[in-house]
């Protein structure tokens, strides 16, 4: 007999409900313990803000071999100062400036804070923090600076625990006191003495504009190293405060016109304009509280003893230059290869005030002259529409020029024209007409795109251009000239500038580390011919265009015509690609030299752009005498390595005055020849004809015009480049004809 079970059912939904209930306080249970462990544990006590924590551990920072160049450390000898003591304008330009409705909310501020870290990203393209006072003073005092999920989430609920602990001006005041405002200055009360030698009280509204700006990026607002930075970002503040009421029209645009003027940072730094350049990308990578306080190793591409060479070269050439009106310079030492910075002489005296400071290789851009020519017929001769031999008039041409009411009318240096000249020529002794050709016949948008493959970001809208863009009439960064040659020297793939081998942390993890196969640990060793090189990354130009070029540069005897054969572009028993640039109005003067190991980049000038004198015009003076210098002293121990010729360049016999392949003009046409390297496939569009044209029956001069009783048409011979037609056999003597090229 079957016994019945009446209530199996009702205990079984029983049982379900109590599984089901159990299961539910057990992943309750199991959260909260996620949410403790996760948030809560080890969570720093907001009462210990007024306290100075454990003794921070100083980060150094090395050349490549071990040399100490600049300690990097938090000076906790600050002088705290009472809120009450500070001028109102003090706090009001923080607030301004970092959290404008710090008083109006509890700690977090979800959306007027992410609506003004969207603003600010979208004004400066940079991602921006919506952080209120609260936050940061939490982030700078009590945690980490990783940037994780969980960090966030413990920096809010310290936010909104500190507001219920510490009244609003309690925060502001332990805030002032306890960021950073660069270099060693942490609180307001350090940092008014670093910059100005003032108290706290003393501070006029644009000083402190200056300081309540530097918190949020100190070594990128830096007034030592960035004043031009550091000006916007004042300027920026004092706008924000009279924005919000803070101060009136007129004490803004008064404070704006104030110029940025701070003291001279007193430190024991070697390389000190690359320093802190690396100091800026450690900052950005690993936040500055784990640089000042972490224990960081940080060894950097920089070798001291050729630092020392550059810096000795340049500041002996500018004192020597002082006749000519040249006050400043600048060089940059890298590896081809690789894109290790080597020497970075940003000034010629870093020390000198705030000018000294100021680094020219990165901080500011300037016109390149000539140099930047190499670029504009590498692309020529890579896309195929010139060879080294394509001839060009360098007669008086004119070129229209859109939207301005007279035509373009480009002179040579020397101020004389020198007829037909083919492109090896006219590259080398830095003709000027040529290369205006040249670059009206790549078209200035075709240019401006390439040029960026060359890793030169400065060059934006062809718009703001014209043809005077291959004469440096456009504004660019050393760093990135310097980039754009080493496509040159690395056989077209050009390399960014790298500044750091290698990063340690207090324990002596590695962080990171430089890896490549081009890399060579003692630079003064003989570096064989880098055969092996792996470049990665995209071309700008194919192997064969760059070795033209190489070879045009490093060709001595066809740059004789402007530079003799015995100048300061000629490094001796050695191999070296170089090029010149001096603007036509003498305020910049460059030399940049490579070979498949070595780079050295110069520039001399002013850095308020006041002209040199007419003794540097030539690209002889100044840059080239400090380059010769630093390029001699590197391959001084150094094996003579010539630029590799590859598979699809050959060499060829060419009409030494149209440039085409020898007998490729027609049948039985004879030429006289030169040697030439072209890309295989390749020839130049050069034409010679016999032609009847107008001159002057009595001078025999070209001729033309049809109303002009003297004309007469006779039978010449002709050449005719993309643009203009030249008369070989005409009389040239005085000739000051100019034609108009339409574009």
């Amino acid at each position: 007999m079957r016994v019945p079970f009446p209530k199996f059912r009702k205990s079984k939904k029983v049982w379900i409900f109590t599984a089901i209930g159990l299961f539910g306080l057990i992943s309750c249970i199991g959260a909260g313990i996620f949410v403790y462990f996760f948030i809560f544990a080890g969570l720093p006590s907001p009462y210990t803000l007024k306290d100075y924590r454990a003794i921070p551990i100083s980060s150094q920072i090395y050349d490549r071999n071990g040399k100490l160049l600049y300690e990097v450390y938090r000076d906790e000898n600050r002088t705290p100062i009472q809120l009450e003591n500070l001028p109102e304008y003090m706090k009001e330009a923080t607030i301004a400036i970092e959290d404008k409705d710090f008083y109006k909310h509890g700690g977090i501020s979800i959306v007027s804070g992410m609506l003004r870290a969207i603003r600010d990203t979208l004004k400066t393209s940079n991602l921006q923090g919506g952080s209120t006072i609260t936050q940061q003073l939490v982030k700078s005092a009590l945690l980490t600076p990783e940037r994780t999920i969980q960090r966030k989430a413990k920096e809010i609920i310290l936010a909104v625990w500190v507001e219920q602990i510490f009244t609003k001006d309690e925060i502001l005041e332990m805030y002032l006191n306890q960021v950073p405002y660069g270099g060693s200055s942490y609180g307001i009360a350090q940092a008014a003495k670093t910059y100005f030698n003032k108290t706290p009280e003393q501070l006029e509204l644009h000083e402190a504009a200056l300081l309540a700006g530097l918190p949020q990026a100190p070594t990128l607002y830096s007034p030592h190293t960035n004043p031009e930075r550091a000006k916007t970002r004042r300027d920026s503040v004092l706008r924000n405060m009279f924005e919000e009421g803070y101060i009136t029209q007129e004490q803004m645009n008064k404070a704006i016109d104030k110029e940025v003027t701070v003291l001279p940072p007193k430190t024991n730094i070697k390389a000190p304009h690359f320093v802190f350049e690396v100091k800026k990308l450690l900052e950005q990578e690993y936040g500055l509280q784990q640089l000042e306080e972490g224990g960081l190793k940080v060894t950097t591409t920089l070798d001291l003893e050729v630092q020392a060479s550059a810096e000795a070269a340049l500041r002996e050439e500018i004192d020597d230059l002082e006749r000519l009106n040249v006050t400043n310079g600048a060089v940059l030492v890298t590896r081809p290869p690789t894109g290790e910075i080597l020497a970075m002489v940003g000034s010629v005296n870093y020390f000198d005030g705030s000018s000294g400071a100021f680094n020219v290789t990165t901080a500011g851009t300037r016109q390149p002259g000539s140099s930047i020519k190499p670029i504009n017929y590498a692309i020529g001769i890579d896309r195929g529409i010139v060879t080294a031999s394509t001839m060009f008039l360098d007669i008086p041409t004119c070129f229209a020029n859109p939207g301005q009411p007279k035509p373009y009318c480009p002179k040579n240096y020397d101020g004389s024209f020198h007829g037909p000249v083919q492109l090896r020529y006219a590259l080398a002794n830095s003709y000027n007409i040529p290369a205006v050709k040249m670059l009206a016949y790549n078209g200035i948008n075709d240019f401006i795109a390439s040029s960026s493959a060359f890793l030169i970001t400065s060059f934006k809208n062809p718009d703001n251009y014209g043809l005077s863009l291959t004469l440096g009439g456009g504004e660019v960064a050393m760093t990135e000239m310097t980039q754009a040659f080493s496509a040159l020297a690395n056989r077209g793939t050009p390399r960014k500038l790298n500044y750091v081998l290698k990063v340690e942390d207090k324990s002596g993890k590695v962080l990171y580390e430089f890896k490549d196969p081009n890399f060579v640990q003692n630079i003064h060793e003989p570096i064989e011919r880098p055969n092996t090189l792996v470049m990665k990354g995209k071309r700008a130009i194919s192997e064969g265009a760059a070795f033209i070029i190489s070879h045009i540069l490093q060709d001595n005897n066809a740059r004789s015509a402007a530079f003799g054969t015995n100048s300061e572009l000629v490094i001796k028993d050695r191999t070296v690609s170089v090029k010149t640039g001096t603007t036509d109005d003498l305020r910049d003067n460059w030399t940049i030299g490579y070979t498949p190991n070595f780079l050295v980049a110069v520039w001399v000038g002013n850095n308020d752009f006041t002209p040199m004198a007419q003794g540097v015009a030539s690209g002889l003076t100044g840059a080239s005498s400090v380059w010769n210098r630093v390029m001699t002293y590197l391959l001084e121990n150094q094996p003579d390595l010539p630029p590799i010729k590859p598979s699809t360049v050959v060499g060829m016999q060419v009409c030494s005055d149209t440039g085409v392949i020898a007998g490729k003009q027609g049948d039985g046409f004879n030429c006289p020849t030169r040697f030439e390297y072209l890309i295989q496939g390749t020839n130049s569009n050069g034409n010679i004809s016999k032609e009847q044209i107008p001159v002057n029956k009595d001078t025999d001069q070209y001729l033309p015009d049809p109303n002009n009783p003297a004309v007469e048409m006779r039978e010449k011979t002709v050449l005719k480049d993309m643009f203009n037609q030249y008369c070989v056999d005409c009389n040239h003597e005085d000739e000051q004809r100019q034609t108009v090229i339409v574009q």
